[in-house]
């Protein structure tokens, strides 16, 4: 688990951003990928621990490829400056609430929740919220959690309130958001630290109240 390597090869790969330098560096690349998937199994052996719904999950399938979908986007960088891996039930949060993990030289964040579901889900979040909003309150002000988190993240709000609520409803904050996410930015200092996983599972450990939340919405 050798994060000063992985931060080191991304930062390179930020500054060589082209398949020639990639190619020539793949065994860089190999050993950052091998030393992430070593962290990778090590935290899911520890997520397990307090959350038993991820037993079974290969950790090798839960990182995310480092290689960009350019066919859409105006940057044509071959590569990711980062390494991430998804962590829920069913493999890599897909429609549904868990983890997920990035490293980036500058910019490394532990996350949870549930992102950009579709209409179906999101409609049965913001319905419970809607019925339910004082035990989320309680989940969002808790004290474990707010060492970590400071509610929700709000790169995907809207600017008034969703269809059916009123703008007044004393949730309309809430309701408002298209994703239910929350994040802890990690320093590099802290990435190259001894104790950076026990910090991630603990932050971790304090968004599973926030996932069961989101889950039992959506059943």
């Amino acid at each position: 688990m050798d994060f000063p390597q992985i931060l080191k090869f991304l930062s390179a790969v930020r500054q060589n951003n082209d398949r020639l330098w990639f190619e020539k560096n793949k065994g860089q690349y190999l050993q950052a990928k091998e030393n992430f998937e070593v962290f990778v199994t090590q935290f899911l052996k520890e997520l397990v621990a307090f959350n038993p719904g991820l037993a079974g999950l290969d950790p090798k399938k839960l990182p995310f490829r480092i290689y960009r979908d350019v066919r859409f986007s105006k940057d044509k960088s071959p590569y990711k400056v980062n390494m991430g891996a998804g962590i829920s039930p069913g493999g890599k949060m897909m429609q549904e609430p868990g983890y997920y993990i990035h490293i980036e030289p500058g910019k490394s964040f532990i996350a949870g929740g549930m992102y950009m579901p579709e209409p179906g889900n999101l409609s049965k979040i913001r319905q419970e919220i809607d019925y339910n909003g004082d035990k989320l309150e309680k989940i969002l002000t808790n004290k474990v959690f707010k060492k970590w988190f400071d509610g929700f993240d709000d790169f995907d709000k809207m600017k008034t309130a969703p269809k059916g609520y009123p703008k007044d409803h004393p949730r309309v904050e809430w309701l408002k958001h298209r994703s239910y996410i929350v994040s802890h930015n990690f320093t590099d200092a802290e990435v190259k630290d001894k104790k950076f996983i026990k910090k991630a599972v603990e932050a971790c450990k304090a968004i599973k109240p926030l996932n069961d939340f989101l889950r039992e919405a959506m059943e």
